[in-house]
């Protein structure tokens, strides 16, 4: 066994607190828990990586870590888009997917109590058998994890009608920055007693706590379905279209956008069949009860035919609507095998998607850089897909340029530089962009008062 360079007192204290199976300081395994999915975001070396599966495992870490003043890193399955999970030099890397139990599924109070190693859709599967549904479905919920979930405040693409992560998360067990141990929010219907010191964790990115449980709220299971898909020849016409969809008055349980290109790379990664002869396909699903909800898909119809498409029809057959569905969510996957991609994630107003459409098109050709794209259309979360060549420094160099363009123009258009995949490291200087200083300095106030020693996931989200 090879050791990761690093402090041997920090390691030894480890040792001495946890069983010895918890620790890893082989290189080649730690070397598999650097980093997240973020393209060309910058990770070190740990100095160990810490599997705990308790909570008291983990507050042992935590606490040896104050003791000798070094950075705790928390991570789920690292299927982060922002560097939030990677490594910093010397740190102690938190592994926190060996606890997925799910220790709580309450039909009646509708709510569930996992461990934060839990995969998103095992959530869902486990809730659907006591007729129950957890909402927030990122495109990467087969194997994300609801711990990383609420680091980042995950969307998804039900999000439009039924919110992120945030709308469902009731309570919480933690690990301070100063090692104790303690319950956040409720498992009660309501609760309004003191600040809401939970919902400051969702989207914390790990910067101030460990989350070592979860209380989320349920919902009924969703009704069935109809599935309206059209075909356009540019994305800006389909950008129309989404904002048709909102200026006609409806909230459809998804809307979503997926290129060609992205259809392609999918189709030959996993040989779907998919044949679709167009540009830009757009996905709307309705789940209204009954002939509102028969009513409302024809309605979308119509927004997509008078927005330009070439063709369009509610779906007759479930298995081609769920293929197609089930390609957007392996979009970015599928694009990531042919090349890397440094994928965005910005959000602006529905009025502004043909806009940033748009824009999105003329950055790419001013610098140069193939993108392609998919969206969470319908409430404006746009995730362009900057492509370069491998091993091509001036085109990453380009991409980069246009990541930043691409900030800049959603925040000319009263947009956010981040709908679901947090700061992290990519969007620090955006972060700074888009909010006040003066509330920038409040956020670090928070940081400061619940982490005062800084070991939280330190140099993340803002410096």
């Amino acid at each position: 066994m090879s050791v990761v360079h690093g402090r041997e007192d920090v390691n030894d204290a480890l040792l001495a607190a946890l069983p010895a199976d918890r620790v890893v300081r082989d290189h080649d395994v730690v070397a598999r828990y650097q980093h997240d999915e973020a393209e060309w975001a910058p990770y070190a070396s740990p100095l160990a990586v810490v599997r705990p599966r308790t909570a008291l495992e983990v507050q042992a870490v935590v606490r040896a870590c104050l003791d000798h003043d070094t950075a705790v890193v928390t991570r789920g399955a690292g299927t982060g888009l922002s560097g939030g999970a990677n490594a910093t030099d010397g740190c102690v890397v938190l592994a926190l997917e060996g606890m997925n139990a799910i220790k709580e599924i309450d039909p009646l109070e509708r709510y569930a109590v996992v461990e934060p190693g839990v995969v998103n859709d095992h959530l869902r599967a486990a809730c659907a058998e006591h007729g129950l549904w957890y909402p927030p479905d990122p495109a990467s919920s087969p194997w994300s994890t609801i711990g990383g979930n609420v680091a980042t405040n995950a969307g998804g693409l039900c999000c439009v009608k039924y919110g992120v992560t945030r709308d469902y998360v009731l309570g919480m067990q933690i690990v301070t920055g100063t090692g104790d141990l303690v319950r956040l929010g409720r498992k009660t219907a309501k609760g309004v007693a003191g600040y809401d010191l939970a919902g400051l964790m969702v989207g914390s990115e790990g910067t101030l706590g460990v989350i070592t449980e979860i209380t989320v709220k349920l919902r009924p299971l969703q009704d069935p379905q109809r599935t309206v898909a059209g075909y356009f020849d540019s994305i800006v016409d389909a950008g129309r279209a989404v904002s048709a969809v909102a200026a006609a008055g409806l909230t459809p349980s998804a809307l979503e956008l997926v290129d060609k290109q992205c259809l392609i790379a999918v189709d030959a990664w996993k040989k779907m069949g998919l044949s679709v002869e167009a540009n830009v396909v757009l996905l709307g699903r309705i789940d209204t009860a009954g002939v509102v909800g028969d009513q409302e898909a024809e309605k979308m119809l119509s927004c997509f035919e008078e927005a330009g498409a070439t063709w369009s029809a509610v779906s007759t057959d479930q298995e081609e609507a769920d293929a197609l569905f089930a390609a957007r969510r392996l979009a970015y996957p599928a694009m990531e095998r042919l090349e890397p991609v440094l994928t965005e994630d910005v959000c602006v107003p529905k009025r502004a998607v043909p806009e940033m459409l748009a824009r999105i098109e003329q950055i790419g050709i001013a610098h140069e850089t193939t993108i392609a794209n998919i969206a969470h259309a319908g409430d404006g979360n746009l995730h362009p897909l900057l492509i370069t060549p491998r091993d091509d420094e001036a085109a990453r160099a380009r991409a980069q340029a246009a990541f930043a363009d691409i900030i800049d123009a959603a925040l000319e258009l009263g947009g956010r530089v981040t709908g679901e995949h947090g700061v992290g490291l990519l969007k620090m200087d955006g972060l700074a962009q888009e909010l006040d200083p003066v509330v920038l300095g409040m956020h670090r106030s928070v940081k400061n008062a619940l982490d005062p020693r800084g070991i939280m996931n330190p140099g993340k989200i803002f410096e």
